[in-house]
Order: C-alpha cells, then sequence, then structure tokens
C-alpha cells in the first residue's frame, strides 16, 4: 500500500492556516483527513493544561505526528496545521517531526502573513490576544525545509489552496 501524503501548514496564530484547511477540505479533487494543534491541545484537560501548559501540549503535538504518520500509513493523506515551535519542552521539535515522519512523504508549506496584518487578524477574531502570532514567530524553529510557500495576505484561501494542490499534489 503506498503511503498517504502529509502536508504541514506551518504558520503563526491567524496565518490563515485553517483558513487553508477548510479551502482544500471544500475541494472535489483531494480528500485529506486534518490534524490540528488546537484539536490536540484538546485532549488535554484543562486542569492539567493550567498547570503546565507546555509539558502536556508537547506531549499532545507529539502524539499528533504519530496520529498524522499511523493515516499516511494507512494510505490517506493528511493535514497538520500547525507550528513548528522551539520550546524546551519539545526541542528538537523540527528535529522530532522529522524522525517521526522519516518513512512517510512529508512535505512543509510555509504559511506567511506579515506579523502585523496577524496582529489585526487576532484583535479582529477576539479570541487571540494581540501579541501571540509575534510571540509564536519569536519561538518558531529556524532553518525549515519547506517545499512551498503561500502568502495569505496577497491570496484568497481558495487560492492558497490551488496552489498547494497544483505544487504538490499533481
Amino acid at each position: 500500500m503506498d503511503k498517504g501524503r502529509i502536508i504541514f501548514l506551518n504558520g503563526v496564530t491567524s496565518a490563515g492556516k485553517t483558513s487553508i484547511v477548510e479551502a482544500l477540505q471544500n475541494r472535489d479533487d483531494v480528500f485529506f483527513y486534518v490534524v490540528a494543534n488546537d484539536l490536540f491541545q484538546e485532549t488535554v484537560g484543562e486542569k492539567f493544561l493550567r498547570e503546565n501548559y507546555w509539558k502536556y501540549l508537547s506531549e499532545a503535538i507529539l502524539l499528533m505526528y504519530h496520529t498524522a504518520k499511523l493515516f499516511s500509513d494507512m494510505g490517506k493523506c493528511v493535514l497538520i496545521d500547525g507550528i513548528l515551535v522551539e520550546r524546551e519542552e519539545l526541542r528538537p521539535h523540527y528535529g522530532q517531526l522529522l524522525e517521526i515522519l522519516k518513512d512517510n512523504p512529508l512535505d512543509i508549506v510555509e504559511v506567511y502573513c506579515p506579523l502585523d496584518i496577524c496582529r489585526q487578524r487576532n484583535i479582529a477574531r477576539g479570541d487571540r490576544y494581540e501579541s501571540q502570532s509575534r510571540e509564536q514567530h519569536d519561538l518558531m524553529a529556524k532553518d525549515i525545509r519547506y517545499s512551498m510557500r503561500v502568502e495569505t495576505h496577497l491570496h484568497t484561501p481558495e487560492e492558497c489552496a490551488e496552489k498547494i494542490v497544483q505544487t504538490l499534489m499533481k
């Protein structure tokens, strides 16, 4: 059985990752299962997140990568909606991702949006704090080998999804 492609959408909060996921899932020509940092964070009880947020979130993120691997091993394509940060609890996060998925077809897409626009989006959303994108940017792993980049301040989620499909799925 062929392994399913794994596409990791990497970017700070409000960069547009989830909107691209939704645009990809609305297409008729591709099908993806989705795993996301936000969804896996919900697997941890609030009590534990309050006690030691990064410890439990880090464990959940690594479990998310193993879940993506399982889907891929079963021949299913997977989108990862996340961010590669280098916190002490995850270090080396990018290296761990590559090790877990070393035998699977993995593409990492840089989902880029200028931080000032992300800040405006955070304010408009109301469920993020204003500086959250900047803080995540400062923690983001360096020297990531991206397969491609999409720019959500210049293109709609549908246009970004089209670019991803044309570049990585054809």
